[in-house]
C-alpha cells in the first residue's frame, strides 16, 4: 500500500512511477478494445494538446466568470458550438438557445429535473415521465430532487415507448418528459417527435438526453445514415444535454446543458444572500469548478473541427458494421437492436452459449466488453459502445469473437448452487449483510488476482441477473463500500 501523506515528500520521478504502476492494472483507454467507459478517436496529438490545455487553465475557478474571462469565452464558445451540432442558433427555429459546460451526463440530467422542477414551485408532488430505458440518471436525480420517477415500458423488440403510454402516464403534476437519443443500452432513438409534441400540447417541457451519442448522430446523419429528428428541429424539445468527452472526444469532466431559450434557463440557477460572505449563484451543481476540462474540451473541438467530426463519424460508421457483420456470422448470436448508430448489442438465444461466459472469454482475449442484465423481457445482452479507434481492429474482433463462442459453449453456461439462487431470489435486500457481500467477494475472487488479469465475472453476473432490482442494488452497494476502505 502507497502512502499518500508520507512522513517526507517523494521525489517527482518517483510519484509518476508509481501512478504508472498503479495504472497498469487498469483496462486499456486505448487501442480501440475497450467497449465501455472511454471514447478513443485514435488521432494523434489529441491527448497532448488536451493535456496541455488543461495545465494552462487547471487552477482557474468557475465560481466568479468576472473574475475569469477566459473561462467564461470558452464556456460559452462550447454552449454555442453543441448548440449548433444540435440543430439551434442564428437563423434555425432555436435562435435563442443558452446552455452551461457541467461535470457530466449525470450533472447534466439533473440539473435539467431541477430546473423543471424548480419553474413549478406550486406543484407539491412534482412528477417526471421517461421510459424505461432512460439512462439511470434520470432515476437519480428523481431521488435527490424528491421527483417522483413515472416508467413507461418500452417495447422488448424496438427498445422505444409508445407515444400513446408516454401521453397516458403525464398528469397535472408531471413536470418533465424525457427521452433519449440515443439510448445507453440498446443505442436506439426514441420517438422524439411524437413525445415532444405530445409534451407541447400538455404544456409540459421535454427534455432529449443525447449526452451518450447526441454528439455523433448530426455528423452520421451527414455520412449518409438516417437519423430520426430528435434535436431542436423537432417543435416541443425544451432542453437536451450532450457529453462532450464521449463522441466529441474532449477527456473526461465535460457535458453541456441547452436550453430553448433563457427564461427556459432561469430555475436552473441557485442563488444566496442570506449569510455574511459572497453572494452566491451557481448555474450549475457544484461551485468551484476547475477550467481544465474546459480548456482541454475548447482546445480538442477547435482542433478536431467539423470536417474532423465528420471523418470520425465515417470511420464509427464503419466500425459499426465491421461489428456487426461479424456478430452476424458466429452461429448463435444475434443483434438485439439495429447497430444503426454507434451500438452493437449482441444476444444469444442458445441456450448452450452463456453471454457472461462469452464475455469472459473476450476479456482473457483483450476485449472488453459491458454485459447487460436481462430486464422486463430483454434478454441479457453483451453491450459495445464504437468509437472510431474501432475500426483498425474490426478484422481482429470477428476471428476472437467466433473463438470466444466456441470457448463459452466448450466451457458450459453457469450453473449457480440451489442455495445461493434461493438466496438471490427471495433474500429481502435489508437482511443482506455486508459480511454477506465480503464472503461472496472472496468466494468469487474479487478482492484479490493479479493487477491487470482479466476477472471471471460470468458467475458474478449470472447471481446478479437472479436477482431483483432492489437485491441487486443492494449488493452492489455493499460490494463497493467494500472497495472503497482505506488500508491502514
Amino acid at each position: 500500500m502507497i502512502d499518500a501523506l508520507p512522513p517526507q515528500g517523494v521525489p517527482a520521478d518517483q510519484v509518476l512511477a508509481e501512478l504508472r504502476g498503479m495504472r497498469a492494472a487498469d483496462l486499456p483507454t486505448h487501442g480501440g478494445r475497450l467497449f465501455a467507459y472511454v471514447y478513443d478517436p485514435a488521432k494523434a496529438g489529441l491527448d497532448e494538446l488536451a493535456m496541455s490545455a488543461y495545465a494552462l487553465s487547471a487552477h482557474v475557478n468557475g465560481l466568479d466568470p468576472t473574475a475569469f474571462p477566459s473561462l467564461l469565452a470558452t464556456e460559452n464558445a462550447l454552449v454555442a458550438a453543441a448548440a449548433r451540432v444540435l440543430g439551434a442558433g442564428p437563423g434555425t427555429t432555436a435562435p435563442d438557445v443558452v446552455g452551461s459546460v457541467t461535470s457530466g451526463g449525470t450533472e447534466s440530467l439533473i440539473l435539467a429535473v431541477k430546473t423543471a422542477r424548480d419553474a413549478h414551485p406550486e406543484i407539491n408532488s412534482p412528477r417526471l415521465v421517461a421510459p424505461s430505458t432512460a439512462h439511470a440518471a434520470f432515476a437519480k436525480a428523481a431521488h435527490y430532487l424528491g421527483v417522483e420517477l413515472d416508467l413507461v415500458p418500452v417495447d422488448p423488440a424496438t427498445f422505444t415507448p409508445d407515444p400513446a403510454a408516454v401521453a397516458a402516464a403525464i398528469t397535472a403534476d408531471t413536470v418533465l418528459v424525457a427521452c433519449s437519443a440515443p439510448s445507453y443500452a440498446q443505442g436506439v432513438v426514441d420517438p422524439v417527435e411524437q413525445i415532444a409534441a405530445i409534451a407541447a400540447e400538455r404544456g409540459v417541457r421535454c427534455h432529449v438526453d443525447a449526452c451518450f451519442g447526441g454528439w455523433a448522430l448530426p455528423f452520421l446523419r451527414r455520412v449518409g445514415v438516417a437519423v430520426p429528428a430528435f434535436d431542436f428541429g423537432v417543435p416541443g424539445v425544451t432542453s437536451m444535454s450532450v457529453d462532450l468527452h464521449k463522441y466529441a472526444y474532449t477527456p473526461k469532466g465535460v457535458s453541456v446543458l441547452l436550453h430553448r431559450d433563457a427564461g427556459l434557463r432561469r430555475p436552473q440557477y441557485f442563488a444566496f444572500a442570506d449569510w455574511p460572505g459572497y453572494t452566491m449563484v451557481n448555474p450549475v451543481i457544484s461551485s468551484t469548478r476547475s477550467g481544465g476540462p474546459i480548456a482541454a474540451a475548447f482546445a480538442t473541438l477547435r482542433h478536431v473541427g467539423d470536417e474532423g467530426y465528420l471523418e470520425l463519424a465515417r470511420q464509427t460508421r464503419d466500425a459499426v458494421a465491421g461489428l456487426a457483420k461479424a456478430v452476424s456470422e458466429v452461429d448463435g448470436l444475434r443483434l438485439l437492436a439495429p447497430a444503426d448508430f454507434t451500438v452493437v448489442c449482441l444476444t444469444s438465444d442458445d441456450p448452450g452459449l452463456d453471454l457472461f461466459v462469452l464475455a469472459d472469454e473476450l476479456a482473457a482475449r483483450g476485449w472488453h466488453t459491458q454485459p447487460q442484465l436481462p430486464y422486463q423481457g430483454i434478454p441479457a445482452s453483451i453491450h459495445l459502445t464504437v468509437t472510431a479507434s474501432v475500426l483498425p481492429q474490426v478484422p481482429q474482433f470477428g476471428p476472437a469473437l467466433a473463438e470466444s463462442a466456441a470457448a463459452a459453449r466448450a466451457h458450459g453456461p453457469v450453473e449457480l448452487p440451489a442455495e445461493l439462487l434461493a438466496m438471490a431470489a427471495h433474500l429481502p435486500p435489508d437482511q443482506l449483510t455486508a459480511e454477506m457481500v465480503a464472503g461472496l467477494a472472496d468466494t468469487f475472487g474479487l478482492t484479490g488476482g493479479e493487477p491487470g488479469a482479466a476477472p471471471r465475472l460470468a458467475v458474478v453476473n449470472a447471481v446478479l441477473a437472479a436477482a431483483p432490482p432492489r437485491l441487486r442494488e443492494r449488493l452492489l452497494v455493499e460490494f463497493v463500500s467494500l472497495l472503497q476502505r482505506p488500508s491502514w
